[in-house]
């Protein structure tokens, strides 16, 4: 079991930054892949960033890639999203889950937090 809490969500204007964070308990957070996710109204959840176990490896969606950061810190349990030059668009619910390995399909990920609002605002 992997109890996951996200937090940095909030208010930002365009371009922007925040910085969200992902805490985690339970399984060893060293050995598993951590990817973050988001989903606006009336949309479908898609990938943002994900990250390897040991960070060495990383993958973005061509959305946020050259905006977004992921990076993660084991002996805090922690992975990070930065995000800077936000964008209106950007505003959504942002999720982070854990994985086996790097992947965008959210299928491939099993644990989930309850997510963090991210608002954007023109």
């Amino acid at each position: 079991q992997v109890h996951l809490v996200e937090s940095g969500g909030g208010l930002v204007q365009a371009g922007g930054s925040l910085r969200l964070s992902c805490a985690a308990s339970g399984r060893t957070f060293g050995t598993y892949a951590m990817g973050w996710f988001r989903q606006a109204p009336g949309k479908e959840r898609e990938f943002a960033a994900a990250i390897s176990w040991n960070g060495g490896s990383t993958l973005y969606a061509d959305s946020v890639k050259g905006r977004f950061t992921i990076s993660r810190d084991n002996a805090k349990n922690t992975v990070y999203l930065q995000m800077n030059s936000l964008k209106p668009e950007d505003t959504a619910v942002y999720f982070c889950a854990t994985s086996r390995n790097v992947y965008s399909n959210s299928n491939d990920y099993d644990y989930w937090g309850q997510g963090t609002q991210v608002t954007v605002s023109s």
